[in-house]
């Protein structure tokens, strides 16, 4: 620092004079600096050339450029300089070239031309700048950052960053190699289009992927989410979960993992059909049917919606498992089951919540809807044969139909189907009856 003020120093003592600073920065450049002819001849160096070099001055010019680099006669100097001569435009770019004592180095090298019209010799300032150690870390960062890259591509997941704009848009700024093998998309065309990967989210699932998002921007709590994802295998559940932060500029960030949770899921699914099942039928049991039962109603309640039930019981159970055996009433149970089950639609609630007594409860149905169908239903019974050794035995069901209103029990809508079922069976069985606590239920039907 003290020669490079001296020189200045002097620089201003001449004021108007350029040569004493041209002389200080060949002087102090941190590298070679050369002035060659159009044939690539050395014609004079800086005095740090045999420093940054490794060769004497005097050995060199007078000799052309290119013998410095690692191959004289078609190396990279040698394009650089065909390229300044023909275009007259300088050229920047990584030389390899070789020290007087056989290392070899990386250079930044420049050339410019200095001619100022085509009639004037044409002149080249070369610059190189040892840029080796610079290189051996950047090829080291990189050989680090590839390897980074290859664990978390063999991690049983998707790591990623998601940006949520001011306005509320999302975007990924990463997403690992995971995602082709969890979704079967490239990261970077979702990177390119967040919507390409959002858009196959299961549709019940978005509006929770939304919330829970606004929430995590709000608090900066952690997210998490359990969601189907829809994808050429299928659908798959995926976990999410990320850290959140901010930064100044008001973009959210989240920095996570998805991690694949499919197999868990059906596995969660199969326990909970165990336990919510009854294993001879294949109905919903007395227990799954309260709580879905209860769902449903609160659902129909924020709607100021009544819903139908109705009570279930196989006429002369008894004496058929008497008279032919606990396996033909198991026959019949199943049998019987299964045409309740056609006669239903996916998702009305069917259970069995006695040896043969039902539970049968209409979603999204009318009082006056649920009749026709539950009469349907036992047209269907009535017709059911079962073939046992030489005998054909037919069965038949008692129906009693009650209304759940908006704000009621389903407690006491249960106890007043079953009411309704007792008075079809006094009356006659193989019969619906409704609930006298709702007259606009139609009389009663054989």
């Amino acid at each position: 620092m003290a020669r490079i003020r001296d020189k200045w120093r002097t620089w201003r003592s001449h004021r108007g004079k350029q040569e004493p600073l041209a002389e200080a920065l060949l002087d102090c450049f941190p590298g070679v600096v050369m002035l060659i002819d159009a044939h690539g001849v050395i014609l004079r160096v800086n005095p740090g050339f045999e420093q940054h070099s490794g060769h004497p001055a005097e050995a060199l010019l007078g000799r052309r450029i290119t013998c410095l680099d690692v191959t004289p006669l078609h190396g990279a100097m040698s394009h650089a300089l065909a390229h300044c001569v023909a275009r007259r435009r300088p050229w920047r770019g990584v030389l390899l070239c070789r020290r007087a004592d056989g290392r070899l180095i990386h250079q930044d090298g420049v050339f410019q031309p200095l001619g100022a019209c085509r009639d004037e010799p044409l002149q080249l300032l070369v610059t190189l700048h040892d840029i080796t150690a610079l290189r051996q870390k950047a090829l080291h960062d990189h050989a680090l950052l590839e390897r980074f890259q290859g664990t978390l591509s063999r991690l049983p997941g998707v790591v990623f960053q998601l940006r949520q704009d001011t306005r509320g848009g999302l975007g990924f700024l990463y997403l690992s190699d995971g995602l082709r093998a969890l979704a079967g998309l490239s990261p970077h065309s979702v990177m390119d289009r967040a919507d390409t990967l959002l858009e196959r989210i299961h549709a019940e699932d978005r509006g929770a992927l939304t919330t829970s998002l606004a929430q995590s921007a709000v608090s900066l709590e952690p997210w998490g989410l359990e969601f189907r994802l829809e994808t050429a295998d299928g659908v798959r559940w995926l976990e999410g979960r990320a850290s959140a932060s901010r930064r100044r500029d008001g973009i959210t960030l989240w920095d996570g993992l998805l991690i694949d949770i499919t197999p868990r899921k059906q596995k969660e699914q199969r326990t909970q059909k165990l336990v919510s099942t009854d294993m001879l039928t294949g109905a919903l049991n007395r227990r799954a049917f309260f709580d879905f039962g209860e769902a449903v109603r609160a659902h129909a309640a924020r709607q100021g919606r009544s819903v139908p039930l109705a009570m279930l019981d196989i006429d002369h159970f008894k004496r058929l498992n008497d008279t032919h055996g606990h396996a033909v009433g198991d026959l019949a149970l199943q049998t019987f089951a299964t045409t309740c089950r056609d006669c239903l639609r996916p998702y009305d609630l069917f259970a069995r919540i006695g040896g043969e007594e039902f539970v049968v409860m209409l979603v999204d149905t009318t009082p006056d809807e649920a009749w026709g169908v539950l009469d349907r239903l036992r047209s269907a019974v009535e017709a059911i044969e079962l073939e046992v050794a030489d005998t054909t035995l037919r069965i038949t069901v008692s129906l009693g139909l009650a209304v759940l209103p908006p704000e009621g029990s389903l407690d006491l809508a249960l106890s007043q189907a079953d009411q309704a079922l007792y008075r079809a069976k006094h009356e006659g069985r193989n019969r619906l009856a409704g609930s006298p606590n709702y007259p606009w239920i139609r009389k009663d039907t054989r």
